[in-house]
């Protein structure tokens, strides 16, 4: 097929071509007296991004959903009350492997749309007066329905309760996009992968992981092996890995996390508001559609989860938008399953890039028996984009 596949998924995203070029090298060895040089590279920069100077970077070779484990499998024990809510297919699957690991989760359902539930977490917490709850979980950015959470708020609830439970965020499709403060936030363990953000691909999980939460990890009950972050420690201690790493990634993370340094992580944030916001623009004043975010304190800027008109299957418009127009959006995920899609815009990108992503869905739509005119919704998004200044990184300097 002529010309290039346009990627719209919420992970993994587009790659920049120099990033790329960095993780073009011939394979060496990773016991090597100079691949310290490599690996001790990386720190400084991904506590940068994570906005931590007490924090410790981990890096396992797998995806985000293996720092999960890492997260509570070495910090807490069989039988350990946690706090979660479920509003979307990820903190849902986060709830599922505390349950594997034989966790008591103190479950909130929400409806999917919403995210963490600040009033619910404050009475739950303030309730605990024995701190039997060990560990608070919540979610960042759920990317099944396009909807942020606000981390710094679950960390002014833990305050005000005066409450010791862990802090424990997943952050994958958020972090380096938005905003995030380990230290601010006092987070114990961040959760985080290669394949969002970071503009990788996959294959790494990354973990920032506080001095309060390393200081438990020699009473932690929970078996762990591969994910043992004293194993981990013991050997980054001297510039290798207990086992083979992603060596080619590790390159390309090194020129991310340049490219990062270079536009400016607050840029880099405004960026995606800004793009996020024009995607916006396409749904309601273009389309007239709806999002499956409730309200706009949950909107994401880094997935835009769009509701379809009933009798309109989502994995229609998806199939029709790759096979005819090579556009890859991102399908509804179990309760959200056929009633929307989903356009991700994190990572490299800018307004003529996501104008090609909108333009897809929207001929996609129209070849499916949605009701839009043709051409509105890039015309909304331009109107957005056209008359709002752009932050730095969109200006060719």
């Amino acid at each position: 097929m002529a010309g290039r596949n346009f990627l719209f998924v919420p992970g993994p995203t587009n790659l920049p071509d120099r990033i790329q070029r960095a993780m073009m090298i011939s394979m060496e060895d990773h016991r090597s007296p100079i691949f310290p040089r490599l690996y001790e590279s990386l720190l400084p920069g991904l506590k940068r991004v994570f906005r931590t100077e007490t924090g410790v970077p981990f890096i396992f070779p797998s995806s985000g959903s293996g720092c999960w484990e890492a997260a509570i499998a070495n910090t807490l024990s069989p039988g350990d009350k946690v706090l979660a809510s479920r509003f979307g297919q990820f903190s849902h699957l986060w709830i599922e492997m505390c349950k594997n690991h034989g966790l008591e989760v103190h479950e909130i359902d929400c409806e999917w749309g919403t995210g963490v539930p600040l009033d619910e977490y404050e009475k739950v917490l303030s309730e605990d007066t024995k701190h039997e709850i060990k560990a608070v979980l919540a979610c960042q950015n759920e990317t099944a329905t396009g909807v942020t959470s606000d981390i710094g708020g679950v960390r002014k609830v833990l305050d005000k309760v005066g409450h010791p439970a862990l802090l424990f965020v997943d952050s994958v499709s958020a972090l380096a996009s938005v905003d995030f403060r380990f230290d601010d936030w006092k987070v114990d363990m961040c959760v985080t992968g290669s394949q969002k953000g970071l503009m990788l691909p996959a294959g790494l999980g990354i973990l920032c992981v506080s001095q309060k939460a390393l200081g438990l990890t020699s009473s932690a009950g929970l078996k762990r092996d591969y994910f043992d972050l004293d194993i981990m420690l013991n050997a980054n201690k001297t510039g290798y890995f207990p086992y083979t790493p992603a060596l080619p990634l590790f390159y390309g993370l090194r020129e991310a996390l340049a490219v990062i340094e270079e536009e400016g992580l607050d840029n880099i944030i405004a960026r995606h508001h800004y793009l996020a916001e024009g995607a916006r623009a396409a749904v309601f004043n273009g389309w007239g559609l709806k999002l499956c975010a409730k309200e706009p304190k949950w909107y994401s800027d880094t997935v835009t989860a769009v509701m379809l008109p009933d009798g309109v299957n989502g994995a229609d418009i998806i199939l029709r938008a790759f096979k005819r127009y090579n556009v890859s959006l991102g399908a509804g995920l179990s309760k959200v399953a056929g009633k929307l899609f989903r356009i991700g815009h994190l990572g490299d990108m800018n307004e003529v890039h996501l104008c090609a992503g909108i333009s897809g869905a929207e001929m996609s739509m129209l070849d499916n028996g949605v009701k839009v005119t043709p051409g509105s919704g890039v015309a909304a998004a331009q109107e957005y984009w056209r008359n709002n200044e752009p932050p730095p990184g969109l200006l060719v300097r």
